[in-house]
Parts: structure tokens; C-alpha cells; sequence
């Protein structure tokens, strides 16, 4: 199973393409993480496959950005005894921990 169809099974959303966005969002956030230095410019980034140690990875952070929606950014909030406070990435230091980062020389 893709992890649209995955986001979809979860989350109930009809939205295909809110999903998608948010799929797309969470590949940038891993691919920027993993190649720091490298320049995109003239690649569309949809065209771009993430590695396979990424593909949960991708589906976890794109869950992560659709349970923060309508709270996007936001710092701190409490209310009956829920805490809730958000970095201003929107996504977790956890998430993208997992990601190593790839540099390399060129000469």
C-alpha cells in the first residue's frame, strides 16, 4: 500500500489532494535534511524518488503535519490540562532526526 492510500486509511480525509500536498511537503522536509548543500534548481522535486529507508518516514511526517492542521506554527496553547506546543519547523525534531544527512566534495 502507497502512503496516500495509507494517510487516507488513517486519517479518513476525502481530500486526495490535501493529502498529497502534505506527502509532497514531507518529501521536501526529508530530501532538504538529507542534502543539505545540494541545489534542486531546474528538478522538479516530484520527480525525485526518496530513498527507500524514507518511504515510512515520509508517510509519519505527512500524519504529523495533518494532525497540526489549523494549529500550524503555533508555540504553545494549554486548555484542560492538554499542553500543546509547536516548533516553528511544524514538524517534529524527532521526525526529522531520522534523516542523515549526505555531503559530499567536489572538485
Amino acid at each position: 500500500m502507497d502512503n496516500l492510500h495509507r494517510l487516507i486509511n488513517r486519517t479518513g480525509e476525502k481530500d486526495e489532494e490535501l493529502m498529497q500536498d502534505l506527502l509532497y511537503s514531507a518529501k521536501v522536509s526529508i530530501l532538504t535534511r538529507r542534502f543539505p548543500y545540494k541545489q534542486f534548481e531546474g528538478t522538479s522535486l516530484y520527480d525525485i524518488d526518496l530513498e527507500p529507508q524514507y518511504i515510512d518516514l515520509q508517510y509519519r511526517i505527512a500524519l504529523d503535519l495533518y494532525n497540526k492542521l489549523g494549529a500550524e506554527g503555533e508555540t504553545e496553547h494549554t486548555a484542560n490540562g492538554i499542553k500543546r506546543v509547536y516548533e516553528s519547523s511544524w514538524i517534529s525534531d524527532q521526525l526529522l532526526s531520522e534523516v542523515i544527512p549526505l555531503c559530499g566534495v567536489t572538485s
